[in-house]
């Protein structure tokens, strides 16, 4: 099999378009790691991604008859760029189905290169399942975003390009998955060329459909999808893909949304650029790789794949940073509540920085505090917690809890007595005019909100918290209300986040 995708790969003419992108060292990251760590700049393209290069190649693998019919994609993101300017190129009316969750910056991208967009559902699936109707009563050619051989060899180029510009060792090449074309071109001729050489995929902890595949013996499809890597939130893998990657993948690493995080800011720091989350993913993976591994001495190689992140997003990314590199513990604290309390809990720190503190006087004889606190690693972190607690301070590491970081530190402030049989739901909500009007308008006057906290992070759905004042024995309604809603849902009646600070 890979050897079939060498010879399609050195074949690909799609220079007249994609840019052979350079190789940068990260100096910083190199030197604390104690490895040389290589970047391999995509985000360099001229869409700001490797995606131009498999939809390039594909559309000049088509005929005259293909061509003049036009062409048809499903995308919200760096496929649909890269394909708009492909067919500009070649002067071919290209059409791009997208969820109507896109934001609208990307889909002004699309719109400027040419392409007609069509915005349908919420969803990829449903945008897809549009394009595929496009296919039947027009007889535009659907050109998918990973699972096509000719789209897979385009991705490929990139490891041609590496293993040219590098020149002397390379122990292993770090490479984003989401439906797994950028990894399976890449391997294919890596392994080939260089099987000495390590290949890495890295996914996101919640969207590892690899990883998934891999531990089963085939293709598996998730039940749930993170998106906060938006680009590689991909249910799953390819079936084109996988007979690649399941013969040439060394390992498979996954990664947090902090690890990610820290990873956007590692390639900051090095090259002032900013890449998206997606794109962190390879330094992400690599420095998970060398912190579990102990290696040192060695050339490392990740693939910054691309850059096209919503601005908005940088104040989410920012905030998980410190946690991603392990500098930040996240405690809640229970202190008396008296006077002088506080005082004599920051001298407990021993100097350490507080880097966040929220509190709202709930009790007469205790006070919780929700407090960040600076820390140098995990072992670090571990020593505060049986530092405090040695001390006879009760407190609860939320440092991993996702709804104590995405929701409750901005809702500090007191509990609400008269929230009786509330009942706690985190979901994923379409960021789209009119979702909140028809999320009321379907709850109708079932059940009253007790609570509400939304936050947007620059993706196609936001992240919200809500409390809902339900009988026991109702619960059941809940959760068939929320799946008929089509939400990705989790009941946090029990997370500790809300028990400590909202209950």
């Amino acid at each position: 099999m890979p050897e079939s995708y060498v010879k399609r790969i050195l074949n690909a003419r799609i220079y007249d378009l994609v840019v052979e992108t350079p190789i940068d060292k990260a100096a910083q990251l190199s030197e604390r790691i104690g490895n040389e760590v290589l970047l391999k700049r995509e985000d360099l393209q001229p869409v700001f991604s490797f995606k131009l290069r498999g939809a390039y190649n594909k559309m000049l693998s088509l005929n005259e008859e293909q061509l003049a019919k036009g062409v048809v994609a499903a995308s919200a993101g760096n496929h649909a760029q890269g394909l708009a300017l492909s067919a500009q190129k070649l002067g071919v009316k290209a059409t791009i189905v997208m969820p109507s969750t896109t934001p609208q910056i990307k889909v002004n991208a699309v719109k400027a290169r040419g392409a007609k967009v069509v915005l349908r559902g919420d969803t990829y699936d449903e945008a897809s399942d549009y394009a595929q109707k496009l296919v039947v009563e027009k007889g535009m050619t659907y050109i998918h975003p990973f699972d096509d051989p000719d789209v897979i060899a385009g991705q490929g180029t990139i490891a041609m390009e590496i293993l040219r510009q590098v020149s002397g060792p390379l122990d292993a090449v770090f490479i984003p998955v989401g439906g797994g074309g950028l990894c399976a071109g890449m391997a294919a001729y890596i392994k080939y060329v260089r099987p000495d050489i390590k290949v890495i995929a890295v996914e996101p902890d919640d969207a590892a459909c690899l990883d998934a595949a891999l531990k089963a013996g085939r293709r598996v499809r998730l039940k749930h999808v993170g998106i906060f890597a938006d680009g590689t939130a991909v249910a799953q893998i390819g079936k084109e893909t996988f007979k690649i990657l399941k013969e040439t993948v060394d390992e498979v690493v996954t990664v947090s949304a902090d690890e990610i995080s820290a990873a956007i800011k590692d390639i900051f720091d090095d090259t002032r650029s900013i890449c998206e989350t997606s794109g962190a993913l390879g330094v992400a993976g690599l420095k998970k790789y060398v912190e579990r591994t102990g290696v040192t001495g060695q050339t490392l190689l990740a693939v910054d794949s691309g850059a096209n992140i919503n601005f908005d997003k940088l104040r989410y990314i920012s905030e998980r940073t410190e946690i991603g590199e392990k500098r930040e513990a996240i405690l809640a604290v229970t202190i008396p509540e008296q006077a002088g309390s506080f005082k004599t809990f920051c001298s407990a720190l021993s100097k350490r920085s507080i880097t966040e503190f929220n509190y709202r006087m709930g009790d007469i004889s205790q006070a919780h505090i929700f407090v960040g606190v600076q820390v140098i690693s995990d072992e670090d972190r571990a020593n505060l917690v049986e530092d405090l607690q040695g001390k006879g301070y009760p407190l609860v590491d939320m440092t991993d809890n996702e709804i104590a970081k995405l929701h409750i530190r901005h809702m500090v402030g007191g509990r609400a007595t008269e929230a009786t049989d509330e009942a706690v739901y985190s979901f994923e909500f379409p960021e789209r005019p009119g979702a909140l009007m028809g999320f009321l308008n379907k709850l109708g006057g079932r059940w009253n909100i007790s609570m509400f906290h939304y936050r947007n992070h620059g993706a196609a759905y936001g992240r919200v918290l809500a409390g809902l004042q339900v009988p026991v024995e109702e619960r059941g309604k809940v959760a068939r209300f929320l799946d008929d809603l089509g939400y990705t849902w989790t009941e946090e009646t029990n997370n500790s986040a809300y028990q400590v600070f909202l209950s």
